[in-house]
């Protein structure tokens, strides 16, 4: 514990809705759902006019329209949700060179050893000109935390939200905690709450009057110990500029199950196609490959085997994802799949794998069945894309992302991919299919920049507005318009383009 606030928790509120609506002027202050919106689809973040509704990240987009049937359901547009995110986290960097990110949205900050604060006051300055530069840089809003610990700052950035800014003095960290519900501290999920609700603890100051010796025998050693401190709000751990990636992966969900062996053999080819591709720009290569089947009665099943040294060879990890599978059982149908690699290293070894064949059975071996609920990810593979906002840990693991960066990116592109493979906003499936999910960029050759609001029966229908311009008008075309294309995404902030 320090004795002064110098450690920062940012924490952007509602991240990708957010954006969503600082990029289309209509959806200001209107319900804004990001997710999948197929038939499987699963809520990644809600704006906070959904959330008045009942809504939240990691529901389903079924039961998300039938709480709130006219807010606006959109695709996630991850390439601009990590450029927004670079913008933030170089603002965090100018504060100082131990910035520690946590997801796309979220990252702590030690002040003190970047010279911008040693007390109090020129800590809370420091926040607010934080605020007010990521405000100016992207249009968005973030809460700040400010406390003498890491635990404690993430806690006051919760208290702040949305878009405010919270000191905890140190010396009042008890007090402040003590009528908190305990579900407020790290660690602390819907299993472990409710076993301390049934032991008649609720609050952290119960939590802290139950003592150490009382919370070990009810949970264990290890947490009740850890518990026990956060009670008290006690926490040395330092801010951790750099952070190992230590797994890529990625998944998709299908609208409807596969039986067909070959339909899944070949999803399995191209996931570890696009799995190697994130690993390349990762920087990075891998030496275990796993596979993840999902199956039609939500029973998840991984498989994984361990090559004799790191690739990032395309038909090597095709190969083995490919042996995996054929040790298992698909025929009552798979709604998921994914291929990860893990044990990553920043060089390869293709000496090593002219044997490539049979070495990793050999060497690794397979990991024994296991069977997870719906929406936890087995260890050693993570979703695709970015976690949930809401579901912890918050934020993104994006593949080739590191720890804690990216845990954001897995359960959200789950999210995203969840109602089957949906082509990123702009990219070539979009285009060749002619295929227009809402949310997705376009651009008319007469009207200019705008967006996909819905499409169906041979027709899509665009909103054509951009950032910093007024609520735009709607208009309808044939989805085989040769006038209509993708787009990239314009920046949330800058000169507007001509108006349609």
């Amino acid at each position: 514990m320090r004795a002064a606030p110098t450690i920062l928790h940012l924490d952007m509120d509602a991240f990708y809705a957010s954006v969503e609506q600082a990029s289309k002027p209509s959806l200001r202050g209107k319900a804004v759902i990001v997710g999948g919106l197929g038939p499987r689809g699963v809520v990644a973040t809600a704006s906070y006019e959904a959330r008045r509704f009942g809504v939240h990240s990691a529901m389903p987009t079924a039961q998300a329209r039938r709480l709130c049937p006219n807010g606006a359901y959109l695709i996630p547009r991850f390439s601009l949700y990590r450029e927004v995110s670079d913008l933030v986290m170089g603002l965090l960097r100018e504060l100082s060179p131990l910035v520690e990110p946590l997801s796309l949205d979220e990252a702590f900050v030690d002040l003190e050893a970047g010279g911008t604060a040693f007390d109090s006051a020129s800590a809370r300055a420091t926040g607010e000109r934080l605020r007010a530069d990521i405000a100016a840089a992207t249009g968005l809003s973030g809460s700040v935390g400010l406390a003498g610990s890491k635990m404690l700052a993430k806690v006051a950035s919760e208290e702040a939200k949305p878009a405010g800014l919270l000191l905890i003095e140190p010396g009042t960290e008890r007090e402040l905690l003590a009528p908190m519900s305990v579900r407020t501290l790290p660690g602390v999920g819907p299993a472990t709450g409710e076993h301390l609700r049934r032991a008649g603890i609720t609050t952290v100051g119960e939590l802290a009057e139950a003592g150490e010796d009382e919370l070990v025998r009810m949970v264990g050693k290890a947490h009740g110990v850890g518990l026990y401190r956060m009670a008290l709000g006690l926490d040395d751990r330092p801010v951790v500029a750099e952070r190992d990636a230590k797994s890529v992966s990625v998944e998709d969900t299908f609208d409807v199950d596969l039986h067909d062996r070959v339909r899944i053999r070949f999803e399995v080819q191209r996931l570890a196609d696009r799995c190697v591709g994130r690993l390349r720009a990762s920087g990075h290569s891998g030496r275990t490959i796993v596979l993840k089947v999902r199956r039609y009665d939500f029973s998840t099943l991984t498989r994984s085997e361990t090559l004799r040294g790191p690739t990032d060879d395309p038909s090597v990890v095709r190969e083995a994802a490919a042996r995996l599978l054929e040790g298992v059982d698909t025929t009552g149908g798979v709604r998921l799949l994914g291929v990860g690699v893990t044990g990553l290293a920043d060089y390869t070894q293709e000496d090593l794998f002219a044997q490539a064949l049979g070495a990793g059975a050999e060497e690794g071996g397979a990991v024994a069945e296991g069977i997870a609920p719906e929406g936890v990810a087995p260890e050693g593979i993570a979703p695709d894309g970015v976690v949930p906002e809401g579901v912890a840990p918050e934020g993104e693991q994006g593949a080739g992302e590191p720890d804690g960066a990216g845990a954001a990116a897995g359960t959200a592109a789950a999210a995203a991919g969840a109602g089957g493979p949906v082509a990123e906003a702009g990219g070539p499936e979009a285009v060749a299919g002619r295929h227009w999910p809402a949310g997705s960029d376009v651009r008319h050759a007469l009207y200019g920049p705008g967006w996909v609001q819905g499409s169906g029966v041979g027709r899509v229908t665009v909103r054509f507005e951009q950032p910093g311009s007024p609520p735009g008008r709607v208009r309808t075309f044939r989805l085989d318009d040769p006038e209509l294309e993708s787009s990239d995404p314009l920046p949330l902030v800058g000169r507007a383009e001509g108006a349609a």
